[in-house]
């Protein structure tokens, strides 16, 4: 029998040396290990992601509020629903922003493509889409080169932002506090600086040459400025400005950081996914009123209260910046002074969200931030938080995944006092064990010691109190003199 062509085409390769020759009906159909044709070339929908209105009669004015955006992603790895959950992600940042989701679109790559990011010819199809949909943005779930951004907009004629840009402009939205609004401006700015584009007349020189002296007069000759070059120039005079400011401000915090801990006050830091009910949790604990919304970013500048243990020592509890998933790497420098509170802590609340679709991959989101600030030595709780508003399967799969979590709501309550109990079991104990008998006319330290120490009993004399405690070093210097027997704890 004589072989088909194919098969005489991989023999004869096999025969004559190493390599395997393909005929040309065999490379049709070999696609080694690429993704499928049909995949690869897919610009395929999410469902759900639209957010536009059906109540006609608020269309025009949430047309004048609200931009019009088109989201787009590339999945590069991981499964369908970690590629669909990714863009619901944008377009919940995107609507926090204040835009109106139109539609969802997702391409199939190995990687994204260097010139547009999706491909010329699937940058075409999307500006089919924009015409068709009547945007005026298109949001890419990823963080473009200064190259594509500038591509992409050729392509679909309307403004292309990226993932870091809308997370940024969230943030500068919701900063309040003076350190809060220098760090996403220096963020920014750090972000815009190498995106800086000039068009016309902006690159054209402001004075220079013996053209452009004749026409300036004396003091306007020379090599000259283009537009864009005074731009940048300006910004890092701006950047180094506000790079001073935070570094005075840092001065301020860390005063405030070394004051709790010469008095040995004992901090937690409640951390955890954007949305997480971080805030929620901290209002639920010592009735703190911190702002609480159902959307990202919702609270940006970190809050410290300090609440008390039941056997009377005193402890912070800070409520610290959401996380996302490929957080900017400008916002964790920028904030980096806000971020340390996490680091210096001395244990760390780390907030799920029970009844998100993949709270594994927020978690571990999370870890890779703290990794990134150095926080990941600090002691964690995990807490699996909106227990009301998940599913019993849910909180099974996530108690099997997460063993020694605890699951509460700080919406309903469940669960709180238990979450209570643990920390304040898992809080760092003074060093030093000390018996004393303080004067009456002692009252103060007597506080002092059920504040900054742990009473293990006390007991009322005639000539004063008898405390058997534990202090810290500090405390215990000015116990000493009143003190009967003093060990290490």
């Amino acid at each position: 029998m004589n072989p088909t062509p194919s098969t005489a085409g991989r023999r004869a390769g096999s025969l004559g040396d190493s390599t395997i020759r393909l005929s040309p009906d065999d490379l049709d159909e070999f696609d080694g290990e690429q993704f499928e044709r049909e995949e690869r070339q897919a610009l395929r929908r999410v469902a759900g992601l639209s957010t536009e209105l059906a109540d006609v009669t608020e269309v025009e004015y949430r047309q004048l509020r609200l931009e019009r955006v088109v989201l787009v992603g590339v999945w590069t790895e991981g499964t369908v629903e970690d590629a669909e959950n990714s863009l619901t992600e944008l377009a919940a940042l995107a609507e926090t922003a204040g835009s109106e989701v139109l539609e969802g679109l997702m391409q199939r790559r190995d990687r994204p493509d260097p010139s547009t990011y999706i491909g010329s010819g699937k940058a075409a199809e999307l500006r089919e889409v924009v015409l068709a949909s009547g945007a005026d943005t298109v949001i890419c779930d990823g963080e473009l080169s200064p190259a594509q951004l500038n591509a992409l907009e050729k392509v679909v004629k309307v403004k292309v932002i990226d993932r870091t840009a809308l997370i940024l402009d969230i943030f500068a939205q919701h900063a309040h506090t003076r350190e809060g609004r220098a760090q996403v401006s220096l963020a920014q700015m750090e972000y815009m600086l190498p995106r800086l584009r000039g068009w016309g007349e902006s690159m054209s020189r402001q004075a220079g040459g013996a053209g452009g002296g004749a026409g300036g007069g004396v003091g306007t000759r020379g090599p000259g400025e283009t537009k864009i070059e005074t731009d940048r120039r300006r910004i890092r005079e701006r950047m180094a400005k506000l790079r001073r400011e935070i570094k005075d401000m840092k001065t301020a915090r860390d005063t405030k950081r070394s004051s709790r801990r010469r008095n040995s006050v004992p901090s937690v830091a409640i951390a955890g996914y954007t949305n997480a009910g971080k805030s929620s949790l901290l209002n639920r604990l010592t009735g703190a009123g911190v702002l609480v919304e159902n959307a990202l970013f919702a609270t940006l500048d970190p809050t410290t209260r300090r609440t008390s243990a039941a056997d009377g020592r005193e402890y912070t509890l800070t409520d610290t910046v959401g996380f996302v998933r490929h957080l900017p790497h400008q916002l964790v420098e920028a904030f980096r002074s806000t971020l340390e509170e996490v680091a210096d802590a001395d244990l760390l609340v780390h907030v799920v969200d029970g009844s998100h679709p993949d709270p594994l991959s927020q978690v571990n989101a999370v870890r890779e931030v703290l990794a990134d600030i150095e926080a990941g030595q600090v002691p964690e709780l995990l807490v699996i938080n909106k227990a009301d508003a998940a599913s019993a399967e849910q909180l099974l799969q996530l108690r099997q995944a997460l063993p020694g979590a605890l699951v509460v709501s700080a919406h309903t309550g469940l669960g709180v006092d238990t979450l209570r109990d643990a920390i304040e079991d898992r809080l760092p104990r003074p060093a030093l064990e000390l018996h004393v008998r303080l004067p009456y006319d002692q009252g103060g330290l007597v506080s002092r010691v059920h504040a900054e120490g742990e009473v293990l009993s006390s007991r009322h004399a005639s000539d004063g109190t008898e405390l058997h405690v534990r202090v810290h070093p500090g405390l215990a210097a000015l116990l000493q003199p009143y003190a009967g027997t003093t060990q290490q704890a």
